[in-house]
């Protein structure tokens, strides 16, 4: 979004959106699948499908379908119950999308992922590619997390962690959040728009609701890791009258999250975003403003301490002296290797090692700020 445009003009330029739902939104007081709901929101997507639009959508809800289905009282408190639950629920809530999308001639296909398919690089890349495809083949990708196997979602994010990864990882244009509030709320009112999101914006925050986990904050930090890398996330009520088509349309509804003014490359997300620090890399001042105003790469000159075990080529956070990530990128040098030569200058390398094959630690096209 630069200077002076329009969310109308924005939102108009979206081509590919990520459109995520949350447990509440999807269930009604009792906890059941509102099925009445779902065939709403099919309808809505569908008609953004129609629109000419590539569209992936992740949802929660598993949990939410199995306490109807073992007719549960409340939310299980133990992980085995819930993961048990959600086994249950998954099928149910396939169902549900399948025969709702296809009254409007819509095949879904279902991709479950764990956190760690993002952070490993092949596996990221299978995903990618699998969603692609199904777009070729008009099938609409509903992703979930796969609470069988993993306890992200159960504990912190109901999907909204995954919806970013997810986002960032298609380069969509805009990750859209429906949820059970109007957006983000200040005062009692709706904020409008918001730009950058750091800890100022996050405190204070509301928690979930009574059968989602993961509330308004989960939602800006999910927000924040998608209009850090130039793309716009928007949050809204999902039972708000025609909702897509509304936020699409560029109307002013529910709390619009504007990006970044430089849109990130497809590596640099999910080295930014996806993939698993491996350890940490302190430097000095100068070498941080070298790489945060300057744009340049880590030379060993500018290291100063080395945190953790780590080989060639891993993702590590770039740390100043207090703590504070400035940037994450993948090293050209080992842990072991990076002790013997902190604070040399590139000349000096070899005469340490033997050999020098990159003048730089972490070279800019493979660093991603913070």
């Amino acid at each position: 979004m630069t200077a002076g445009e329009s969310r109308e003009a924005l939102m108009g330029k979206a081509r590919r959106i990520v459109v995520k739902v949350g447990t509440n939104a999807l269930t009604d007081a009792s906890g059941r699948l509102d099925e009445a709901f779902v065939g709403r929101l099919s309808g809505q997507i569908a008609g953004v499908l129609r629109g000419g639009l590539d569209v992936t959508l992740v949802s929660s809800g598993a949990i939410g379908a199995g306490m109807a289905e073992l007719d549960l009282p409340q939310r299980p408190r133990t992980l085995p119950l819930l993961q048990a639950t959600a086994a249950v629920g998954q099928g149910q809530l396939m169902r549900t999308f399948h025969d709702a999308f296809g009254r409007f001639g819509i095949k879904v296909a279902q991709i479950l992922v764990t956190r760690d398919d993002f952070h490993d690089r092949t596996r990221y890349l299978n995903i990618r590619n699998t969603v692609r495809a199904l777009a070729d083949c008009y099938a609409l990708p509903i992703i979930n997390e796969n609470d069988t196997v993993s306890v992200d979602e159960i504990r912190f994010g109901d999907n909204d962690l995954i919806a970013a990864l997810v986002a960032n990882m298609t380069d969509a244009d805009v990750l859209v959040l429906l949820t059970d509030v109007d957006g983000l709320l200040r005062e009692g009112r709706v904020v409008g728009e918001l730009g950058r999101i750091d800890e100022e914006t996050l405190a204070g925050t509301g928690q979930a609701g009574k059968r989602g986990v993961g509330g308004m904050r989960s939602k800006l930090q999910a927000a924040g890791m998608v209009t850090g890398a130039g793309s716009a996330a928007v949050i809204a009520n999902a039972r708000a009258p025609r909702v897509l088509e509304a936020l699409l349309a560029g109307e002013s509804l529910g709390t619009l999250c504007t990006p970044a003014r430089r849109r990130m490359s497809a590596r640099r997300r999910w080295i930014g975003h996806a993939a698993r620090t491996a350890g940490k890399v302190q430097v000095d001042g100068g070498a941080a403003e070298a790489l945060t105003r300057r744009g340049k790469s880590l030379l060993a000159s500018g290291v100063t301490d080395v945190v953790g075990r780590f080989a060639k080529g891993a993702n590590v956070a770039i740390v100043t002296p207090d703590g504070r990530q400035i940037a994450r990128g993948l090293t050209n040098y080992s842990a072991d290797q990076m002790r013997r030569i902190v604070g040399l200058k590139s000349s000096q390398i070899a005469a340490v090692l033997g050999d020098k094959p990159y003048d730089e630690v972490v070279h800019r096209n493979n660093m991603t700020l913070s």
